[in-house]
C-alpha cells in the first residue's frame, strides 16, 4: 500500500507543551471517532521538505486526536498515463480520498508554482466516480515549502484547487521560508515561527472539521445534483419548507 510510516508519531521536541491545548475542538461538535485526516506533499527527494513538514503536520494531528494517513506518490503514474487509470496507487488514493474528512496539501515552489508531483495527486482525484465525490465536503489545510525567501505562489494555487474540488478550506495556512534551514540532520522541524505557524494551522483544520462534521451532508445538498438524480424534495420533511408554511 502506498501510504508513508510516521517515524517517531507521539514525539513532538520543537512543540511546547505548555501551550497546547491537546483537544483543541472539544465542544464544537463530535469529536468521536477521531476525524480522518489524508495528507499529501509534493516531492520525491529522499530529503524532501514537503513531506519532512507534512510528517510534523501528522504529529501534531495526531496529538489533538485525529486519525492520519499519509500517501507516499512514489509509485503514481501521471494522469492518462494508464488506460482507465486502472493502477494501484491510484486505487488507493482515491480510496485514501474517499476515507478522510478533512485533507492536508503540502507542496515545495517550484518555478513560482506547485510541483508536478503534487498536481498529479490532485489530477488523479475525480470531482465524481461511481456516484461519490471523494473531495467534495472536505475541510483543506494548505502548506508550502520554498528554498529561499518566503512566497505564497504555492499555497495560493493550491486554494484555488481546493475550490475547484469543491472543499472547505481553513484561513490559516503555512509557508516555511528557506526550509533547508528549518529541519536537523534526523528531519526534524526545530524551534521557529514557521513550525509554530504549523501548529496554528493543524489545530484550525481539526477545529474546522469537527465542526462541520454534522452538517457535512447538508452543506453539500445541491439543487442541480437532486435534480440530475431525479430526487425530488419532499415538502413533508423539509424542513426549510415547514419553516416558511403559512
Amino acid at each position: 500500500m502506498p501510504l508513508r510510516t510516521l517515524a517517531d508519531p507521539d514525539i513532538l521536541p520543537a512543540l511546547d507543551p505548555a501551550y497546547i491545548r491537546s483537544r483543541p475542538a472539544e465542544g464544537l461538535g463530535p469529536t468521536e471517532p477521531p476525524p480522518r485526516i489524508l495528507l499529501l506533499y509534493g516531492s520525491l527527494r529522499e530529503r524532501s521538505f514537503s513531506r519532512l513538514a507534512t510528517e510534523e503536520a501528522a504529529r501534531l494531528l495526531r496529538l489533538f486526536g485525529a486519525e492520519t494517513r499519509i500517501f507516499d506518490p512514489s509509485t503514481l503514474p501521471l494522469p492518462d498515463q494508464i488506460a482507465g487509470d486502472d493502477h494501484p496507487a491510484v486505487h488507493e488514493l482515491r480510496e485514501l480520498s474517499m476515507w478522510s474528512e478533512g485533507q492536508v496539501w503540502c507542496s515545495p515552489e517550484r518555478h513560482g508554482q506547485i510541483t508536478g508531483i503534487m498536481k498529479a495527486q490532485i489530477d488523479h482525484l475525480p470531482l465524481e466516480i461511481k456516484g461519490m465525490r471523494p473531495t467534495q465536503g472536505r475541510t483543506l489545510a494548505v502548506m508550502q515549502v520554498s528554498g529561499g525567501s518566503q512566497s505564497f505562489n504555492a499555497v495560493n494555487t493550491l486554494r484555488l484547487l481546493g475550490r475547484w474540488m469543491r472543499m472547505f478550506t481553513i484561513p490559516n495556512q503555512s509557508s516555511v521560508a528557506m526550509a533547508y534551514k528549518e529541519f536537523d540532520e534526523a528531519g526534524r522541524m526545530k524551534p521557529s515561527s514557521y513550525y509554530d505557524r504549523i501548529v496554528d494551522v493543524m489545530e484550525e483544520l481539526v477545529r474546522f472539521t469537527v465542526l462541520l462534521r454534522p452538517h457535512a451532508a447538508q452543506l453539500v445538498d445541491r439543487y442541480s445534483e437532486r435534480k440530475q438524480a431525479g430526487i425530488p424534495v419532499d415538502p413533508q420533511t423539509d424542513l426549510s419548507s415547514i419553516a416558511i408554511a403559512r
